[in-house]
């Protein structure tokens, strides 16, 4: 059976829910723990954003089986970003509920309520109106711009957090390439599509 639609969200929560007993059981209820946590959760919220980010222009740029699949499954694969990202968003809580003098020494404060604040909006919003019955109710129009600018948005919130640490610390580097590559990607599909509508122009003697 082909993994598709929900099962795919199904899945990411049962790795990251995995992933989070299994520190526990390794490191214990420790702030090294809930950091490891909230680096990991990000990494793996990163990388399905960047799937369903990409999807429609990697589609557009190579028309193969996985990207077909890709483009047929980018609301789950948005959606298990979501899930991951919720549980981002409760690892710094509790970051910053039983370690808050740790959680301000890192400036995470700012970040987390000053740049993510919004993003969470915009994930909330999106995942709200990524069904066919609240996609309808707000209409094409209002979906199309709550989309486009929610996740672009996002995107910018990925971009500040990695690509300035992958100057500094080489682990982010990877990162770093990933939230550039799917930026890439759009602006490629984005041309391949003009040059495709562009007017053949002739020339006769």
């Amino acid at each position: 059976m082909r993994l598709s639609d929900c099962r795919i969200t199904a899945l990411v929560f049962v790795v990251v829910a995995a992933l989070s007993a299994a520190v526990f059981l390794w490191m214990g209820f420790t702030e090294p723990a809930v950091r490891v946590l909230v680096r990991d959760t990000a990494r793996i919220s990163a990388a399905l954003f960047t799937f369903a980010f990409a999807a429609s222009s990697l589609h557009t740029l190579f028309a193969r089986t996985w990207t077909n699949w890709l483009l047929l499954n980018r609301r789950y694969i948005g959606v298990s970003f979501a899930v991951s990202h919720t549980v981002h968003l409760l690892t710094l809580a509790v970051l910053f509920v039983w370690f808050t003098h740790q959680f301000i020494e890192q400036s995470l404060m700012r970040v987390a309520v000053m740049g993510g604040a919004l993003a969470y909006i915009f994930i909330a919003l999106m995942t709200l109106t990524s069904f066919d019955r609240t996609a309808a109710m707000i209409g094409p129009r209002a979906w199309r711009i709550l989309h486009t600018a929610g996740s672009y948005y996002i995107w910018i919130i990925f971009a500040q957090s990695y690509i300035p640490r992958a100057i500094r610390d080489p682990w982010y580097i990877p990162l770093a390439i990933l939230v550039l590559l799917g930026i890439g990607l759009r602006v490629a599909a984005w041309l391949a599509r003009r040059a495709r509508n562009s007017p053949v122009k002739t020339f006769t003697a």
